[in-house]
């Protein structure tokens, strides 16, 4: 029926324990190696991307610091050039003012002058209107 053979018994299990040993040294160990390897590879990616989270939200930080004072500069500036606008423009309408207020001087003593020179010429022809409505009054 059923032999055990000790020669082939033992000859099974050298093979099987070579076979064990060179899997071992050829795929095993090299597959285990590898798979550490990735490993470490993933936990230092993975501390860089924490590292890079903190250099990114600095980087943000100071992105903003800078948008600000940017803001802060330009809002500065803006109101410089405004009110150096409103200062012109404040100089503008004073000269204009001025020319203003002299051109109605001018004009005052020009009305002064042609009043003066209506005065006389009417007070030169009062003695023909006297004249005149003397003649009319002797005619009525």
């Amino acid at each position: 029926m059923l032999d055990i053979n000790p020669i082939l018994l033992i000859a099974t299990l050298v093979v099987f324990l070579t076979l064990i040993a060179t899997l071992n040294s050829w795929l095993y160990n090299p597959l285990f190696a590898y798979m550490n390897k990735r490993d470490d590879d993933i936990k230092k990616d993975m501390q860089k991307a924490g590292t890079n989270d903190n250099e990114i939200n600095e980087l943000n930080n100071k992105a903003e610091q800078i948008v600000m004072d940017a803001k802060l500069e330009a809002a500065t500036l803006r109101e410089k050039v405004i009110a150096d606008a409103k200062e012109l423009a404040e100089s503008k309408l004073e000269a204009k003012r001025a020319e203003l207020a002299n051109e109605y001087l001018e004009f005052e003593k020009t009305l002064d002058e042609a009043k003066e020179v209506l005065e006389k010429d009417l007070e030169s022809q009062m003695p023909i209107f006297k004249d005149s409505l003397n003649a009319k009054f002797s005619q009525l």
